[in-house]
């Protein structure tokens, strides 16, 4: 399959989502699902991107981010997934790929699908029947365990 080359940076939020390999619930594993977190609050903590949202589920990543100045959304997935890879390569050795190759992504063009879109992230442990309010899911920012930026949707909002 031919790899699809991203030819324009464009600048603002993100809706990004990544699954894991053969979408393996491989997250059910609170040390494994512990690690991807610690690897988004390390890179949001060393200026990749701004972090607006996320939810690690069993197979699949969701995340709402604005790539910082000198960082591409790739160079932002790259250290997310490849980061998270290495570190579970040694602490937890899997017999297989840790993450799908790629991801998706969707340039977020107004306040409207900002707000769609971190509603969902935040709902999607509950629509599972993981939790029965967001707040409750561990791996997710809706708990209010992880320092959030303010997207600029949000600044205007008020």
């Amino acid at each position: 399959m031919a790899k699809i080359a991203r030819r324009v940076r464009q600048a603002g939020v993100y809706f990004v989502t990544t699954d894991t390999w053969e979408r393996h619930a491989l997250f059910i594993n609170t040390a494994l699902a512990s690690i991807v977190v610690e690897q988004i609050v390390s890179c949001r903590e060393r200026g990749f991107y701004k972090l607006h949202a996320f939810v690690q589920m069993p197979e699949h990543l969701h995340m709402l981010l604005t790539p910082g100045d000198e960082t591409a959304i790739e160079k932002a997935m790259q250290m997310i997934k490849g980061g998270s890879a290495h570190r579970i390569g040694i602490e937890k050795p899997q017999a297989f790929p840790m993450w799908h190759r790629g991801f998706h992504d969707r340039w977020i063009r107004d306040s409207e699908q900002f707000f769609n879109a971190k509603s969902y992230i935040e709902q999607n442990p509950v629509k599972a029947k993981l939790v029965e309010t967001a707040h409750e899911y561990a791996w997710s920012s809706a708990n209010g365990k992880v320092i959030l930026d303010a997207s600029r949707y949000e600044s205007a909002r008020g």
